[in-house]
């Protein structure tokens, strides 16, 4: 149940009265395969996937990438965006860590969406971080930044921001997107899928260990929420993630679980969308977590209008 503790029925007739724009509404019981769209050559427009560095990184290889659906108009009404990290190198799941082939935000805004895939930045300013953080300090700056910016450029409504991640970037969604009280405010909902902030100990890392400390921090990270819509997602939570929430959490009216078994979804890997079951490429393909998660996005949209 979301913080407005409308039926969707009834957030759904609400909306419908008070508005003709359904650009944005995702087909839940849609059985369309989606493709992620190419990056192109120049500037965005509608129906493109362009890779932007901003002016500040002017000169360097840093950037993030934006798709804009093929009826955005820039005057038009203003339509839903979704923010992505995307995860770890990690050949072995397929993941290169690399922003341009981030696919979760597409999958899950069915490409009605604006998608940004936001980029981790590497400690010498000059790159993007392909796994974990980089530089934790321009990372999260270049959020602050961009975020407020790239709505405001591509009239993205404001009050249907969601941030996503996959694995690194599902960790990333509280680390990064909670990190403090001016970057958590950015947000209007939150999607992670494998993995979650403050589960597990990550050795070899100074920020993810020991477990304790890190627990702490991702505790104050986990409040920032507040009563914001959440939707955990895991392939299996072996790591016991739901429990790991409840027990720091007064209330989780705004939280929503599903176990997406992407084994059902792709059959058996590899698969020409998926080299293993840890992939961000399960919304592409049509299933019953699909079904449940555009339904969950809709209420989130409509209840933000």
């Amino acid at each position: 149940m979301l913080k407005a503790k409308l039926s969707l029925s009834l957030v759904s007739c609400l909306f419908w009265a008070c508005s003709t724009d359904k650009r944005h509404r995702l087909d839940a019981v849609s059985q369309a395969t989606l493709s992620i769209p190419d990056l192109s050559p120049g500037e965005a427009a509608a129906g493109k996937r362009v890779q932007v560095t901003p002016i500040e990184y002017s000169g360097t290889e840093v950037y993030h990438t934006v798709y804009l659906p093929g009826d955005w108009e820039a005057d038009g009404s203003s339509l839903p965006i979704i923010f992505e990290y995307t995860g770890n190198y990690f050949p072995k799941s397929g993941s290169t860590g690399e922003v341009k082939d981030a696919g979760l935000g597409y999958g899950l805004s069915g490409g009605k969406y604006i998608w940004v895939s936001l980029p981790c930045i590497h400690e010498n300013l000059r790159e993007n971080q392909v796994t974990w953080w980089g530089s934790e300090t321009a990372t999260v700056d270049y959020a602050k930044v961009n975020v407020p910016r790239i709505i405001q450029q591509y009239n993205a409504n404001p009050d249907a921001v969601f941030l996503c991640g996959f694995s690194r970037g599902a960790i990333g969604v509280n680390y990064l997107g909670l990190h403090d009280d001016e970057v958590a405010k950015l947000w209007t909902a939150f999607i992670t899928h494998d993995h979650f902030d403050g589960i597990r100990e990550w050795k070899q890392t100074e920020w993810g260990t020991p477990l304790s400390e890190y627990r702490k921090k991702a505790n104050a990270r986990l409040n920032r929420i507040a009563n914001r819509p959440y939707l955990v997602c895991q392939n299996g939570d072996k790591y016991g993630t739901e429990a790991f929430v409840r027990e720091r959490l007064k209330s989780m009216q705004n939280f929503i679980f599903i176990d997406v078994r992407t084994n059902e979804i792709f059959g058996e890997f590899p698969h020409p969308l998926a080299k293993s079951a840890h992939t961000d490429m399960w919304a592409l393909l049509p299933s019953g977590y699909r079904v449940q998660t555009w339904q969950w996005m809709n209420e989130v949209v409509e209840t933000a209008q």
